[in-house]
Formats: structure tokens, C-alpha cells, sequence
């Protein structure tokens, strides 16, 4: 459900009575029923879906065959202010994450979607992890991961994500390009059917310029990786300068363009597919998307928050399962 002050629980509401995705799997929500309560009454949505509690959950959970509202109790309802940062709700939040890796682990969900996090809520909340990324790697112990942002308009893949840019360069080591190469292979495989065209930018401007900018990184740690993603077959180019990733002629000749850094791919998604790109988090056991947006405290409960993000990523989540 995301946090319980952001547009997390509106969110849900939709999502229980979409018949897209209802018609492609049986949507679980791991929340607060309260909280569910509340925001229907603030926003005039309906929550007309069963609810049930953790025990029946673990007693039950392979006869649900409906949409339904798995009540974890994580917070008193009453106590959340909409848009406010508020440890209680970032413990909340971590509540359904944990509850929602253990149910994919025993095999009783089949693919996770999260709500967007407030991080400042979380961090207060004593739980330091950037992201969902880092929960979901730490409980599943999977040490080879990435995160992809997935859409139909475009795709990216990160080789570094939440890091301050002086710690890039000593990141990008062979061994993880080459990991964030076939991860990102391998997941649009799955999705696609195919084998995917992949492109791969720089670190630097103009990609170096042949070792002129920066120290050697293309020469020394991308290119080498390049080399052996081919090897193995993999249908890679690059590295190519940033600035021309993403151009229009480009993006129709890729299928991903695998970055160096978090805004090197995170900027282009979010100005060209900002209310369609899926967050997918690559080499766990199980499925997980999120939404690639916030919390949006500054509209939460009011109604107004896009549904298309969350959409996708189950829709998306469902595929890959």
C-alpha cells in the first residue's frame, strides 16, 4: 500500500476495482483496512473488497480468487495526517513491504507490486535502506540485482542508482556492467519473447571523448564489459554519449539503454513516460514492480493521483510471474 499518508491507499482503491487487471490476476492488498476506510470516505472511492486478517490470511490465502484486503494493523488509522512525514507511517509502510516479501517467499503471492515510500518517513522510522530495492534484495539474500524502469516508450537499467555522483566511477566495475547487461537481457526476453537490442551509455560526456574526460572509465570498466556481454550474446552497443541515448530515432532502434547512473536514465523516463513506466527490481526470486513515482503528499487523499503507474506495474508484475 505505500505509505499511509501518500497516495498509496487511493491508489489501492482503484486498483481493487480495475478490470484490466482484475481480468490478469487476483490483486492482494498489504495494508491497513482503516486507513483503506478513511480514504474512501475523503475521496468518495469505493472499498467494497473483502477483508481479511493476518491469521486468515495464513490459513486461507490459496482459496482467495477475488480482489481482496489483507488488514495487517500496522497503524490507528485516526493518528495519520495526509502529507505529513511521520515515522509511524514509515514503519507501517516497511510493515507491508516485510509481510509482502515473506508471502512471496512461502509462494503465496505469485509477484509483488509496491506503493511509493517516503524515505524520510522510513529512515525515522530506524529502517536506512535508499529503497524498496535494497529491502527486497537484503530479505531475498539475492546479491546480483538491478533496478529497471520499464516502459513501452522507453526502457532503462542502472548499474548505479542511490549513490552520491563522487561514488560512481569506482562502482562501475566489469563485473556488474556485465550483471546489469544480462539481467536486463534476460528480463526482456521474458516480456518481449525475443532477444532484446541493448545500448549502452557512458559515463562521461561524448562517452570519454577516447579517454579525454574522465579517467578512462569507458576504456577501463565499460567497454571490457561490453566485450564479454557479446561474447556470451549478448546484442549490445556503446558506449554512446548520454546526450543522443535518447533521442527519438534511437529509442526506436533499442530495446533498453543500460546507464551509468540514477538521473542519466531516471530524467528521459520521467519526461517521456512519466505516468507509464513501471520500477522493476531484476534477479529476485520473485517478480516485484513498483510505481515510478512518489508519495505526492502534496495531493494525497484528495483524490487526484494517476493510476496508470500503479496499473502497469501489476499488470506488468503479472506478466513476469
Amino acid at each position: 500500500m505505500g505509505d499511509p499518508a501518500g497516495v498509496g491507499p487511493e491508489l489501492c482503491l482503484r486498483l481493487l476495482d480495475d478490470p484490466e487487471v482484475v481480468a490478469e490476476c487476483t490483486p492482494v492488498v498489504f495494508g491497513d483496512a482503516e486507513v483503506l476506510r478513511r480514504v474512501a470516505r475523503a475521496t468518495g472511492l469505493q472499498l467494497s473488497a473483502p477483508i481479511v486478517n493476518h491469521l486468515d490470511w495464513g490459513r486461507h490465502w490459496h482459496e482467495i480468487q477475488r480482489p481482496t484486503v489483507l488488514d495487517l494493523q500496522q497503524i490507528e488509522a485516526e493518528t495519520v495526517i495526509p502529507g505529513r512525514i511521520d515515522a509511524r507511517c514509515g514503519a507501517a509502510a516497511f510493515g507491508y513491504v516485510q509481510a509482502s516479501i515473506d508471502a512471496a517467499m512461502a509462494g503465496q503471492v505469485a509477484g509483488v507490486t509496491t506503493g511509493p515510500l517516503n524515505k524520510a518517513a522510513l529512515h525515522a522510522a530506524g529502517h536506512c535502506f535508499p529503497g524498496h530495492t535494497e529491502i527486497f534484495a537484503e530479505r531475498m539474500g539475492v546479491q546480483r540485482f538491478c533496478m529497471m524502469q520499464y516502459s513501452k516508450l522507453l526502457t532503462c537499467t542502472f548499474v548505479t542508482v542511490h549513490v552520491g555522483y563522487l561514488e560512481v566511477p569506482r562502482l562501475l566495475t566489469i563485473e556488474r556492467i556485465v550483471d546489469v547487461i544480462e539481467l536486463t537481457r534476460d528480463a526482456l526476453r521474458r516480456i518481449h519473447g525475443q532477444e532484446p537490442k541493448l545500448l549502452v551509455c557512458g559515463l562521461n560526456p561524448h562517452a570519454g571523448e577516447g579517454g579525454l574526460f574522465g579517467r578512462r572509465e569507458e576504456q577501463l570498466s565499460i567497454e571490457p564489459a561490453i566485450r564479454q556481454a557479446r561474447s556470451g550474446g549478448a546484442d549490445v552497443t556503446g558506449p554512446v554519449p548520454a546526450d543522443t541515448a535518447f533521442l527519438p530515432a534511437t529509442r526506436q532502434q533499442y530495446d533498453a539503454v543500460v546507464c551509468m547512473y540514477h538521473d542519466q536514465g531516471h530524467i528521459p523516463i520521467k519526461m517521456i513516460a512519466f505516468d507509464s513506466a513501471v520500477n522493476t527490481t531484476l534477479g529476485l526470486p520473485v517478480p516485484r514492480t513498483s510505481v515510478d513515482h512518489g508519495t505526492a503528499f502534496d495531493i494525497a487523499w484528495q483524490g487526484q493521483a494517476n493510476p496508470g503507474s500503479l496499473h502497469n506495474a501489476t499488470r506488468l508484475a503479472s506478466q513476469l510471474a
